[in-house]
């Protein structure tokens, strides 16, 4: 009866970068696909069995102020090793810095410097952050491609419009970038590739021309530093300060035939219930949205405790966006399917049972707690450090570290229906008022229903 979490669902896939590339920029003016790709089916074997834990490198580098103060931090992949800096990995890198990683664990309350193509600036997963905290840097088009100035000009527009910060390098300060000079609020100042001379002459440019902040970067002795700030530049970055750290981030990826099957509920606009369904019969999808929704990058002012909350506030558009994101940041590999599978009982077991004698909110907490409460297991860390990455409320927190509560009751009634204990299994039932033939059929009934993934 036990089925496999991956199912049947698949895509004929080229690659983890592909398809989510090709899904975020096919899209019409209200945020959905326009002629989508139809999502076939194909062997299990090459989607990835289950959610799994890998880990994401993200390198950090300070930028501070004439006061040695750190006023922000430029994130660089370093997941993937000699592979090209493109629009898919400055998918990867926003969508693990402002969801799986968490922008509180990597820069606190910092601003966050993050390098773009112009194919990602044109794409719609910057509709997922925050933009208040967070400094686009816009690299310049070549003197070949000077002539697209114009034409871009209007997405950098739009982004400053949303309230996103723009930074650029020197040559926005050449006449071919004109257009471009208002909207910037840095300007980087390579010391690698200026002399003293022209660096003097860009910023007398710049202190007439603009009211951007000037960043010299690559500062890497004492005399530059003092080069630098004699002439007026007042934020630093570079190895004289620090150098880059690596910061590796505990990620759990979902199933790719489960972010599949969303994308296609998603593309048919299918009702929050059918929505929720697959939410619910995935660890890796449920972990990663309630993580994203929650996190300070989203910009949610209150705490979503359940997924119908987080699918309602998100709405389709944002929905597929998030989920042809994950897709590109999935990686092939996780754990075995029977894990998940047993979290998916779990947290169909503690709502059935819950919805007994309590209310459908404290129903949707349990269901929350059942799934995540292997989540020790799915990242290979302590669960004290597991539920330290969601923003969760105190029932839920309680129940998973110390079985406290009724819902912790509800957890250890569903950990003695896996174990045979039966002197736990009397224990808890008599504490929460339940007979051996409700728990019997909710236990049914929840194996069935994650079996139905595979149906």
């Amino acid at each position: 009866m036990r089925g496999s979490l991956s199912g049947a669902w698949g895509i004929f896939y080229n690659g983890p970068d592909s398809l989510a590339c090709r899904e975020v920029a096919s899209v019409d003016g209200s945020g959905m696909p326009s002629n989508p790709p139809t999502l076939t089916p194909q062997s299990p074997a090459s989607t990835a069995p289950g959610a799994g834990p890998s880990g994401a490198m993200i390198a950090r580098q300070a930028i501070v102020n004439g006061q040695h103060s750190v006023i922000g931090y430029e994130l660089f992949n370093r997941s993937r090793a000699g592979v090209a800096h493109t629009a898919a990995t400055d998918v990867f890198l926003v969508f693990t810095a402002l969801s799986h990683a968490g922008t509180e664990e990597l820069v606190g309350k910092k601003l966050i410097f993050v390098n773009c193509t112009h194919e990602s600036l044109a794409g719609g997963h910057l509709e997922l952050v925050d933009p208040d905290k967070v400094v686009l840097e816009i690299p310049p088009l070549g003197h070949s491609a000077a002539a697209e100035v114009s034409t871009r000009l209007p997405i950098l527009q739009a982004l400053r419009e949303r309230g996103f910060h723009l930074a650029f390098n020197h040559t926005v300060l050449e006449s071919a970038y004109a257009p471009w000079l208002p909207l910037a609020d840095y300007i980087k100042l390579d010391l690698s590739l200026l002399a003293p001379d022209q660096l003097a002459v860009l910023i007398k440019y710049a202190g007439r021309h603009t009211k951007a902040e000037l960043i010299a970067e690559k500062v890497e002795s004492a005399q530059q530093y003092d080069m630098a700030s004699s002439m007026g530049v007042q934020l630093f970055q570079g190895f004289w300060f620090s150098r880059p750290a690596v910061v590796e981030a505990r990620l759990l990826t979902p199933s790719q035939s489960s972010i599949l099957q969303l994308i296609n509920l998603v593309r048919q606009q299918a009702s929050t219930d059918e929505i929720e369904e697959v939410l619910k019969k995935d660890a890796g999808l449920a972990f990663n949205l309630m993580r994203l929704i929650n996190s300070s990058g989203f910009g949610l002012a209150r705490e979503i405790t359940s997924f119908r909350q987080a699918v309602m506030l998100m709405g389709l558009k944002k929905l597929f966006r998030w989920a042809a994101l994950l897709l590109t940041a999935s990686r092939i590999g996780g754990i075995p399917a029977s894990v998940g599978h047993t979290a998916v009982v779990r947290g169909r077991l503690m709502e059935l049972l819950a919805l007994e004698t309590l209310s459908q909110d404290d129903a949707d907490q349990a269901f929350v707690v059942g799934i995540f409460s292997m989540l020790d297991v799915m990242l290979s860390m302590p669960i004290e450090s597991a539920i330290g990455l969601l923003h969760v409320p105190e029932p839920v927190a309680d129940a998973l570290l110390r079985r406290e509560g009724v819902l912790g009751e509800l957890l250890r009634l569903a950990e003695a229906c896996e174990s045979s204990d039966d002197a736990l299994f009397d224990q808890a039932a008599t504490t929460l008022h339940l007979t051996s033939q409700q728990i019997n059929w909710a236990h049914l009934q929840a194996l069935a229903w994650a079996d139905q993934l595979t149906d």
